[in-house]
């Protein structure tokens, strides 16, 4: 964990950044980037406003980007762990794909708090935008590698392109979490994703 020794009270303190930032997810992921106020995020994060600026010297941007950045490295992580430890990868690629058709929240598993950023700053915030390709091709890597091993073992019928597939795979994990702001029927999404997952087959 990053620690940072920041004065606080006229004496030094401790500061975990990443237990801070992972605080102040939650209210970005509750309240929205736009709508958490400075006063939920310090009350989250558990400091005061003297100590926040000595360490986000960017203010509420610059919290929210490396929110975003630390969000998108675990999450990348545990898709990658799960693959790996799953008896059947392209049945468990299937399921996770599906369960995003009956996220009720913004779930951590689903990392709708990432879908949802791409929406909404990506195309507003440079920095954002670079943390958001990476994402992608992030997936898309993952995705790839989880193909071709699949392939290669002669656990699926395709023989497409590994990395184009991969990329179809993260454009959809993209895609719905665009989709669901205008249709929220677990039904209409469930056929959409099922339409797209008979390239695993």
């Amino acid at each position: 964990m990053s620690q940072k020794l920041i004065p606080m009270a006229g004496r030094p303190k401790i500061f975990d950044e990443c237990e801070a930032i992972e605080k102040a997810t939650e209210v970005f992921r509750s309240k929205g980037y736009d709508t958490a106020s400075a006063d939920e995020l310090l009350g989250a994060m558990g400091i005061g406003k003297g100590s926040f600026y000595l360490a986000f010297k960017g203010g509420k941007q610059e919290l929210y980007t490396r929110s975003i950045t630390q969000f998108s490295e675990h999450f990348s992580q545990k898709i990658s762990q799960s693959i790996a430890e799953a008896d059947d990868k392209i049945e468990f690629l299937k399921a996770f794909f599906l369960n995003l058709a009956y996220a009720s929240d913004c779930d951590k598993e689903r990392g709708c708090y990432l879908g949802n950023a791409l929406v909404q700053l990506s195309e507003k915030d440079h920095e954002m935008k670079k943390i958001t390709a990476k994402l992608l091709r992030n997936l898309q890597t993952i995705f790839a590698a989880t193909i071709k091993e699949a392939q290669e073992k002669g656990q699926m019928k395709s023989k497409e392109d590994p990395e184009i597939m991969g990329w179809h795979l993260s454009n959809l994990w993209n895609g719905i979490h665009v989709t669901r702001r205008m249709e929220a029927s677990p039904e209409i999404l469930k056929s959409i994703i099922e339409m797209n997952l008979k390239i695993l087959d």
